[in-house]
């Protein structure tokens, strides 16, 4: 339909379009200049039902769809039947094109269809063309100084890295050549590449982001012991006649003559231990009985401990790193051990007891942190003939917190329970009289390591002016 204002084409934009036929009763809906419209997105939706139509005529009305200017190369025609219902109009046209065998390239707001072996064909002319001019071409020489990246890096990148392994940006004529001391570039290639350099360069050379991180690692530990343990002693003391002398037969706890009643020692030594505790002794009860004549005695001495214990170490290491740049903290201390060669001799050498923080952040576009971890909590741990063990401890992971968020990575829990228990032989299982013939020793412990993880994105401040 002609405008007969503009004087030009001009077609309403019609969401799910449906056309039966070879004939096309479009209706208009709005009457626009082309250079006006408004290309649509790529997740609108387009219906098609056509039987035997003509390939342009088709094509003529993506083209009145998108609003874009249509040009069909000469092997391009053809009758095609298809029903697309509710698709998106990019797929719809890719889908149109291959059954086809075509292809097409979108330059502005032009929309160029040919054959595909017909792009293949001017795509390599153009290589080749825009090699042979690169060949030709006088190489010119760009300064550019940058701001924030490092001249040496973005020159390794510029000629495909240091192990040559990326995508060699400057023409086989190009090279460049960096300052450190004034951080500046100096590039030489053709004017076209030369383009494409400053371009891509204006990207890179950007700040930085940077995080802090803070983080709290904590080592909870809560310890229960109980233990109660005997000590049992008697004696006794009886005259005797042998070969008509009189004598007196003692039997004690150490088997010493004329002992009963003054003997301190036990036949029954089952003292109550430490109940998993260090430096500390159980209290004591004692109680000795005597006959009138002193020849008979019985001592009994109770012992019990019962020890709890609870504990808390608290470490906070912070750090600030820049954006996907790996940051490492550590504190703690050198150990000595003793080592031998192969020759016998021996020397000392040093072990870390640290505690290190690890640690890569990278910035999503959402906003949000994502962190590689790597956190060791060491400790020194019993002595041996070669020196300090170290109690290691180790957590390794990647999560993704929000900014200021904190995030708890659940460490390593350890329960240990042991009830232990001594007795003498048979008389340690008398009913009601078994437990002064016994001791028991009982212990519970249970320890957590807990890592907190808070990341902060700092803030970009103003920019410095040089004075």
């Amino acid at each position: 339909m002609k405008n007969p204002q503009h004087g030009s084409f001009s077609w309403g934009l019609v969401l799910g379009l449906t056309i039966t036929g070879c004939a096309l009763p479009l209706q208009v809906q709005t009457a626009q200049p082309l250079a006006n419209t408004v290309l649509p997105k790529a997740d609108q939706r387009i219906s098609l039902n056509f039987q035997d139509v003509a390939l342009k005529t088709l094509l003529q009305v993506f083209a009145d769809f998108t609003g874009l200017n249509l040009v069909a190369a000469e092997g391009v025609g053809g009758q095609i039947t298809i029903r697309l219902t509710d698709v998106p109009w990019p797929q719809a046209l890719n889908i149109v094109l291959q059954a086809k065998g075509l292809a097409y390239r979108l330059e502005g707001q032009v929309l160029w269809v040919a054959p595909q072996d017909e792009w293949a064909v001017r795509e390599k002319k153009q290589l080749e063309s825009s090699a042979a001019l690169e060949a030709v071409s006088p190489l010119q020489m760009l300064p550019i100084r940058l701001k924030h990246a490092r001249a040496g890096d973005l020159a390794q990148r510029l000629q495909g890295g240091a192990s040559g392994s990326g995508a060699r940006l400057l023409s086989v004529r190009g090279s460049v050549l960096f300052d450190p001391r004034t951080n500046q570039l100096f590039v030489s290639d053709v004017p076209s590449r030369l383009a494409h350099v400053q371009t891509l360069l204006q990207r890179l050379d950007v700040p930085i982001r940077q995080v802090m991180i803070e983080a709290r690692i904590v080592e909870a530990e809560r310890q229960f012991g109980e233990s109660l343990g005997v000590r049992l002693g008697t004696g006794l003391a009886m005259p005797l006649q042998v070969s008509g002398r009189n004598n007196t037969l003692a039997l004690g706890a150490s088997n010493v003559a004329n002992g009963a009643g003054v003997d301190t020692g036990n036949q029954v030594r089952l003292p109550a231990g430490t109940a998993g505790q260090t430096l500390q002794s159980p209290a004591t009860f004692a109680v000795s009985l005597f006959n009138a004549a002193a020849d008979r005695f019985i001592n009994v001495e109770l012992s019990a401990l019962e020890a709890d214990g609870r504990g808390k170490v608290v470490s906070r290491p912070r750090v600030v790193t820049a954006d996907q740049t790996k940051a490492l903290i550590e504190q703690g201390t050198e150990l000595p051990y003793q080592t031998a060669s192969a020759s016998g001799a021996t020397s000392i050498t040093f072990r870390k007891a640290n505690l290190k923080l690890e640690v890569t952040p990278q910035i999503t576009p959402d906003g949000s942190v994502v962190l590689d971890v790597d956190v060791n909590r060491d400790s020194v741990g019993q002595i041996t003939q070669a020196g300090f063990a170290i109690n290691t401890k180790h957590v390794k992971t990647q999560v993704r917190v929000d900014d200021g968020g904190t995030v708890v990575l659940g460490g390593i829990f350890e329960e240990t329970g042991r009830n232990n228990e001594t007795r003498v032989p048979g008389l340690g299982r008398v009913p009601g009289l078994g437990w002064l013939f016994k001791n028991r020793d009982l212990t519970q412990r249970n320890s957590e390591l807990l890592i907190f993880l808070t990341p902060r994105v700092m803030a970009d401040g103003p920019p410095v002016t040089p004075p």
